[in-house]
């Protein structure tokens, strides 16, 4: 009697440890093991106001990045405006998680303010990972309000104290702003910060501000009566890449024209340069390579989906441009970086006065 029960509880054990073995073996061929993002939520941290240009591109992006991620995870968006985009840099730097649930979308100053030495940068962008960048290149101008009466190069030159508005020093229209003002040669041009993007073209219209930088796409897609009603004098372009001719501000002068020795023209081939990485996407250093894998991956389909570009075009009005995240890695790292330029980049890129011609 004992030998049958014993017989009895070895076979029990023997078909329960079987069936397991079997079991475990099913779900791993039908690939039932749970995706590392199910359940889980992304939170992409803008270096931003929402409501802007920059805004509507992530958001434009967002729903198909989550698409081409295994397990469809929630994506959340955080803003974190501050320092021209050093404040959410360093957060994704320095204390973000790497667990590949925390993104960075930020704007070319990321890579500028860390080439150029700015105050406050805490991360190192040789050790970000890239995850690619939906726009890169395009096109910048340069305008003053109709009333302030500035219609011709002539009088925008004569009038000292044109007030020139932007986000925060550092931001890219801010610098950009500065470059404009510094290259056609306005006098003493007083910067005014603190706006959002679309609070500077309140504060423009309402006579707070007398001229802005902006990318020309944005103008067009945010507030085309100004070019359709005349609302605004437009004084000069920058070409992303040079030559590259704008289909309705192509009249204006280049940027480059105004430069007046080879350290100014080699300033711009940076500028020219930064704007090329465009609007990156980053993950913290330390991010396992699984997840950096799914998520470069992700991305590569997302920005290749007809419909992403579709989306993109009906938010902001014009196409979007990528680089794949070895193509925005490789442009990083193909920037100019020779040290009297720095030099002069840093000055316009800060506070101060702008420096002498």
């Amino acid at each position: 009697m004992l030998r049958k029960r014993l017989t009895l509880w070895w076979f029990l054990c023997f078909v329960t440890a079987g069936t397991g073995s079997v079991l475990a073996v099913a779900r791993f061929a039908s690939g039932a093991e749970k995706p590392y993002y199910e359940g889980k939520t992304i939170t992409i941290i803008q270096a931003t106001n929402p409501g802007g240009t920059g805004d509507l591109r992530r958001k434009a992006l967002a729903p198909y990045l989550q698409k081409y991620i295994p397990g469809n995870p929630t994506v959340l968006f955080e803003y974190m405006p501050g320092g021209g985009g050093r404040k959410a840099g360093n957060y994704i730097y320095r204390s973000a998680r790497p667990d590949g649930l925390t993104i960075g979308g930020f704007s070319n100053t990321l890579i500028s303010a860390a080439l150029l030495g700015a105050a406050g940068v805490q991360y190192d962008i040789d050790r970000l990972i890239y995850l690619g960048t939906p726009t890169s290149g395009g096109h910048r101008v340069f305008m003053t309000r109709k009333e302030a009466g500035l219609n011709s190069l002539e009088k925008l030159r004569s009038v000292p104290g044109v007030r020139i508005g932007a986000q925060q020093v550092g931001h890219e229209t801010y610098i950009i702003g500065r470059l404009f003002a510094y290259l056609i040669g306005l006098r003493e041009p007083r910067f005014v910060t603190g706006y959002s993007g679309p609070e500077l073209d309140l504060a423009l219209m309402q006579g707070e501000l007398d001229g802005r930088a902006n990318n020309a796409a944005t103008v067009i897609q945010r507030t085309p009566e100004w070019t359709e009603k005349g609302l605004m004098y437009f004084h000069a372009i920058i070409e992303v890449p040079k030559g590259n001719n704008h289909p309705l501000f192509g009249h204006l002068p280049e940027i480059e024209a105004f430069s007046k020795s080879d350290k100014e023209r080699k300033l711009l081939t940076m500028q020219r340069a930064f704007d090329l990485v465009g609007t990156p996407y980053v993950l913290p250093p330390g991010t396992p390579k699984p997840q950096v894998q799914i998520l470069q991956e992700a991305m590569r389909k997302a920005l290749k989906d007809a419909a992403f570009h579709r989306q993109f075009k009906k938010l902001v009005e014009y196409d979007p441009t990528p680089l794949m995240p070895e193509e925005l890695e490789r442009a990083i790292k193909e920037i100019p970086r020779e040290p009297d330029v720095n030099d002069l980049f840093k000055m316009l890129s800060g506070p101060d006065p702008l420096p002498p011609r």
